[in-house]
């Protein structure tokens, strides 16, 4: 009804109760539709399954910032130049600069007497260097991996001091430089071995439960007798006949690491290669390499994802483990593992096994919390959180 106050328009139908007019069917005061018109549904946008994930990823504070903890370790660990080195970032000396880090300057450079390398922790050469309108920029610890202090003031090994901040190892090289050289050392060899291990571990796993039958037979038969072998004399016999390097220690390591995941991506698809989508790509004419990698290998990568952090935490612990027992990496590259040995040699020396030990649990605790975050990520009874 309309009252004595509305327009006359009111009553012809042009203007709806109160004497607004209406623009396009619209009212402009609300912004909403006009009279007898339904209000549109706002469209919702989708999340896709990663994107969720994701999420349910960073609802974890723990897994979250073990995360952003751990790839801070390893960032600082690949520029290990500029955090422990006992070359200058960059000299000037007599108006001159120079990149120790990037070319070997001889001692007579900086005033020296002999055409040796100059050693930037000699006295002599400190003293050069700290002359007015002379100066070099230092990492914050001023020893490499490698690096022996011949002016060292206590004997090896030694305690943490204001020189070496967590001691020396028995050979006088800073137990510092050691940990932070061979933390990048364990992580890589980790992510190469780990990076191997998965390639190797979807691709057989792949092929036999996609095709099944007698392909999966003898692959189990193959796996069976693979992993029957003695993987710790194998590497035994291998270091005595070659020369111990990372490369042939990643290539046995690889040899036997992807056997475990293999079983995991087997089960995957031979529960997901039942599903309609196959069938229907099959019914399509779809090449099986096609389906097996566009279809049902997305569909399977819930426990690689998964065990991938786990994975890592293996590969650390196994390097370690060979190189304390002298069957890992070169004489002379920086290892948490030999650190070990050095400290189980050396009892009284608590710094080396005590530093070395904090740096192995925190590490592996990252990794753990991380597993567990992400295994409650990709789990798929959580989809709907």
């Amino acid at each position: 009804m309309y009252g004595l106050s509305d327009p006359p328009e009111a009553a012809e139908g042009r203007l709806p109760p109160g004497g607004t007019p209406l623009v396009d069917g619209r009212s402009p005061i609300h912004g909403g539709p006009g009279l007898g018109e339904p209000s549109p549904a706002a469209p919702v946008a989708s999340v896709s399954p990663t994107r969720r994930a994701w999420l349910r990823f960073r609802r974890n504070r723990l897994g979250f910032v073990s995360l952003l903890v751990f790839c801070v370790l390893v960032l600082l660990s690949l520029a290990a130049e500029l955090v422990s080195n006992d070359r200058p970032l960059v000299v000037v000396y007599q108006g001159q600069a120079y990149w120790p880090m990037v070319k070997d300057y001889p001692e007579t450079t900086f005033g020296g007497d002999f055409a040796t390398p100059a050693d930037y922790l000699d006295p002599f050469i400190q003293k050069k260097l700290s002359e007015p309108g002379n100066w070099a920029i230092f990492a914050p610890n001023r020893y490499g991996p490698k690096t022996l202090n011949y002016f060292a003031k206590s004997p090896n090994p030694a305690p943490p001091s204001a020189d070496n901040w967590l001691g020396t190892d028995d050979r006088g090289r800073d137990l510092l430089a050691q940990l932070i050289y061979g933390f990048r050392v364990s992580v890589l060899f980790a992510l190469a071995l780990t990076f191997t291990g998965v390639v190797l571990g979807v691709i057989a796993g792949a092929i036999q439960g996609f095709f099944g039958g007698k392909t999966d037979l003898v692959f189990q038969r193959f796996i069976e007798i693979w992993g029957s072998m003695p993987e710790l004399y194998l590497l035994i016999i291998f270091s005595a006949v070659f020369a111990p390097s990372v490369a042939l220690l990643l290539v046995l390591l690889s040899l036997f690491g992807w056997m475990g995941l293999s079983d995991y991506v087997r089960a995957e698809f031979l529960r997901n290669r039942q599903m309609d989508y196959v069938r229907a790509a099959r019914a399509l004419g779809v090449s099986d390499w096609k389906i097996i990698v566009r279809h049902v290998l997305p569909n399977s990568l819930t426990p690689v994802v998964t065990f991938l952090p786990f994975r890592m935490s293996g590969s650390i612990l196994a390097l370690t483990s060979l190189d304390f027992l002298g069957l890992g990496v070169p004489p002379g590259t920086p290892s948490l593992g030999e650190l070990l040995s050095q400290g189980k040699n050396n009892i009284d020396a608590w710094w080396i096994s005590l530093s070395t030990f904090a740096v192995l649990v925190v590490t592996l605790l990252l990794l753990t919390f991380m597993s567990d975050a992400l295994r409650d990520a990709v789990d798929p009874r959580k989809a709907q959180q």
